[in-house]
C-alpha cells in the first residue's frame, strides 16, 4: 500500500480552497472555487479538498449528522524552514494563530498552531538547532 493523499472534507469548499491555495500558497493541481474537489501538490505529499456533502453521498452517510468533537482528532503537520518567518508571513495575511511559536526542546522542534477555515488543526514545525535540543 502507498498513501495517495490526505483529503480534508469541507463544508465551505471555496473558503478552504482560498486558504490552502492563496494563504498557504500550496500548488493547485486540480480544482477551483465553485467546484467540489481540489488537489494540491506540496513537497513531501499531496493534499485534497472535497465537499463533505458529496463525500457523504458517495459513502451513503448523508442522512447522518456530522460529528462534533470537543478535541481535535488529527493535526495536519507542515514542515517549514523557519516557524517564526512563516508565522509572521501568515500573520500579515490575516491568519489567526492559536498561540505564538513555542520550542519543544524534548521533541527537538519549534511549532506554531493555527486552524483552517473548517477548524482543522494545523501545526507549523521546524527543527531546533542541535544545541537547543533537550538531551
Amino acid at each position: 500500500m502507498k498513501l495517495n493523499n490526505i483529503r480534508l472534507l469541507t463544508t465551505n469548499f471555496d473558503d478552504s480552497f482560498r486558504f490552502y491555495s492563496g494563504v498557504l500558497g500550496f500548488e493547485v493541481v486540480w480544482g477551483a472555487p465553485g467546484e467540489a474537489y481540489a488537489h494540491f501538490r506540496l513537497p513531501g505529499g499531496e493534499l485534497a479538498l472535497f465537499d463533505r456533502r458529496v463525500m457523504a453521498e458517495v459513502v451513503g452517510t448523508q442522512q447522518l449528522p456530522a460529528k462534533a468533537c470537543a478535541q481535535d482528532t488529527f493535526a495536519l503537520v507542515i514542515s517549514v524552514k523557519s516557524v517564526d518567518e512563516t508565522y509572521h508571513e501568515l500573520l500579515a495575511k490575516g491568519v489567526k494563530f492559536i498561540g505564538a511559536p513555542v520550542d519543544h526542546r524534548e521533541w527537538g522542534i519549534r511549532t506554531a498552531h493555527l486552524r483552517d477555515p473548517e477548524g482543522n488543526l494545523l501545526e507549523l514545525s521546524s527543527d531546533l538547532p542541535d544545541g537547543a535540543r533537550k538531551e
